[in-house]
């Protein structure tokens, strides 16, 4: 039996054998099947005996008629319980990969938006589908393998060792020095098996991008070059598979070449012993009978020990990512905002990307009901300063409070609840109109989605669909354009109907018919909320009824369109940039 040292356990591998423990009474059925496989088995192998000396010696009668009768019974729930610890070990893999996925998933979702720009989309994606289907193999697969083979070793060493205790120490005696290079070969899968499904990871990513931005490659003419690109993953994925292949391929040659020298020296030394008159032609048979059938579970268990090795590899990555603490968390008994007009203030906040200040001794205070405009150069912190009020990330230094109550003291749920975004790109899902338009509001009736939809200037698009808001619209609404997407995220926003409203470069993608219609819907958007408007466009911010120049982090300038024109300071030379070379004004 396979010392459980092998497998090299920690703490997460026990957090993993809890789950199965949580399935023990599936588990103890699976395990009444196996002793009765096992049992069976070793029967077929102790009846060989009677067979040769009682039927083809003796003659016996009586033992002809009945061992066929005997045999087609063993074999009946010896496959009866076959089926019953496949399925019921089955049943426990697919609840536990059910479980672990959900585990994941849910911890993915609450982990903070900075995890998500470290990591690809692709990888992320593997490890909720490629790594745990290998964990699943590890627990429905390995698990059954080394249970049943375990007891079915242990019935054949009884049947041999009742036969011929020496003969079976002759048998067993290369035994143990056949871990010792299947341990060395399962530390090489597992080495092998995390390369492996990195790789795989680093390719789902690739697949991701280029996929989502074939308009871009074809456009570019890269077709050739993302082949080739292609090309080399699966090559490296090849290298590491043969490696793997080689290590896995070791172990049942090496137990086998073992196995026979210890049935040879069965062979001579039970044969002398039949020669000389000291054993029977059946003990022997069946003797060796059970020594045959003892050595496939065996090498059955040093191919278990190459599928657990992957499987502990996978369970590494996916609880590397279980076991990450997110950046923003909440405090014990945290306060919740109450839904309705919130004033926001800025006290002294400052931020940073790893060693990077990108914001600096901000202080800003808006009114509930207020629209602030915030304009500078790109780079300047403009984004950075809106995502810190929904806890995107957290401030280093300073504060951002919400009618007096530290954002840091309040519940997620209760912020968010409190803010609806529009952003420079629309992202929407593959789902029909009205469920992108009720994402924020599940519980809004069908006349509350419309007249979402009739505020934002979609609605006339929208019905002119064969399937009207039960339209499908793609991924990424991949079938409606530019501006018809941002006018579903208007009304998205719209029916959400929270107080803080963030416009994010909302119209800057689109064209000037399109953007028309979008900031006519985003002017509705906007009454009796406070607003945050970031733009490039000075001419989408100028009724703005505050605007605040950021630069390299800092507010420089604050006030409406017409003091900072006639101030001649930083906004003012954005508006030269924009409007002087081709004579327009504002």
């Amino acid at each position: 039996m396979i010392n459980i040292t092998l497998f090299n356990l920690k703490p997460r591998h026990h957090t993993l054998i809890g789950l199965i423990k949580k399935n023990k009474f599936r588990l103890f059925l699976a395990m009444l099947c196996m002793l009765v496989i096992a049992g069976t088995t070793s029967t077929v192998a102790f009846l060989v005996k009677p067979v040769l000396d009682d039927i083809f010696v003796n003659k016996n009668t009586g033992m002809l008629k009945l061992i066929p009768i005997v045999v087609i019974f063993i074999y009946f729930l010896k496959d009866t319980a076959t089926y019953g610890q496949a399925y019921f070990m089955n049943y426990v893999g697919q609840k536990i990969i059910r479980e672990l996925r959900n585990i994941l998933y849910d911890h993915i979702q609450d982990l903070s938006i900075s995890f998500f720009h470290k990591e690809k989309t692709g990888a992320l994606m593997s490890r909720v589908t490629n790594d745990v289907a290998i964990i699943k193999s590890m627990v429905s697969s390995s698990v059954t393998t080394v249970l049943k083979d375990c007891f079915t070793v242990i019935g054949l060493s009884g049947v041999i060792f009742y036969r011929d205790w020496k003969m079976a120490i002759i048998a067993l005696v290369f035994l143990p020095i056949a871990f010792f290079p299947i341990i060395k070969f399962g530390r090489r899968v597992r080495r092998v098996s995390t390369g492996y499904q990195e790789t795989m990871a680093d390719m789902n990513s690739f697949l991701h991008e280029t996929f989502a931005g074939n308009k871009i490659v074809k456009a570019f003419g890269m077709s050739s070059y993302e082949k080739e690109r292609f090309f080399k993953k699966t090559n490296r994925l090849f290298k590491l598979e043969m490696k793997a292949v080689k290590a896995k391929s070791l172990s049942s040659p090496v137990m086998d070449f073992l196995g026979g020298i210890g049935v040879s020296l069965v062979i001579f030394y039970g044969g002398s012993r039949v020669i000389q008159g000291e054993s029977t032609v059946g003990t022997f048979f069946s003797f060796l009978a059970a020594v045959f059938m003892l050595y496939n579970p065996l090498k059955q268990l040093t191919q278990v020990n190459n599928t657990v090795q992957q499987g502990l590899a996978a369970v590494d990555r996916v609880f590397d990512v279980i076991e990450m603490e997110s950046d923003i968390k909440e405090i014990e008994n945290p306060v919740t905002i109450k839904a309705g007009p919130h004033r926001v203030a800025f006290k002294n906040v400052s931020f940073k990307y790893d060693d990077v200040w990108i914001l600096k001794d901000i202080n800003l205070e808006v009114q509930a009901g207020e629209v602030l405009a915030l304009a500078g150069m790109s780079g300047g912190g403009k984004t950075t300063l809106v995502n810190l009020i929904p806890r995107f990330y957290d401030v280093c230094q300073g504060a951002i409070e919400i009618d007096g109550i530290d954002i840091r003291k309040a519940t997620l749920s209760s912020l968010r609840e409190q803010i609806a975004i529009v952003t420079q790109e629309p992202i929407l899902f593959n789902d029909t109109v009205r469920n992108n338009i009720a994402y924020g509001n599940r519980n809004a009736s069908d006349e509350d989605i419309e007249r979402a939809a009739k505020a934002a200037y979609a609605y006339d698009f929208v019905w002119g669909f064969p399937d009207k808001f039960e339209t499908s619209i793609g991924e990424l609404g991949a079938r409606l354009s530019g501006g018809e997407k941002q006018r579903i995220c208007v009304a998205r926003a719209l029916l959400k109907e929270a107080p803080i409203l963030m416009l994010d470069e909302a119209t800057s993608s689109l064209d000037s018919e399109a953007e028309m219609l979008v900031q006519k819907a985003l002017e509705n958007l906007m009454k009796g909320r406070t607003t945050f408007v970031i733009a490039h466009r000075l001419s989408t911010i100028v009724n703005a009824d505050r605007i605040v120049m950021i630069v390299n982090g800092r507010i420089v300038e604050e006030g409406n369109h017409e003091e900072l024109i006639a101030r001649e300071g930083e906004y003012y030379k954005l508006y030269q940039m924009q409007f002087k070379d081709n004579g327009n004004t504002l």
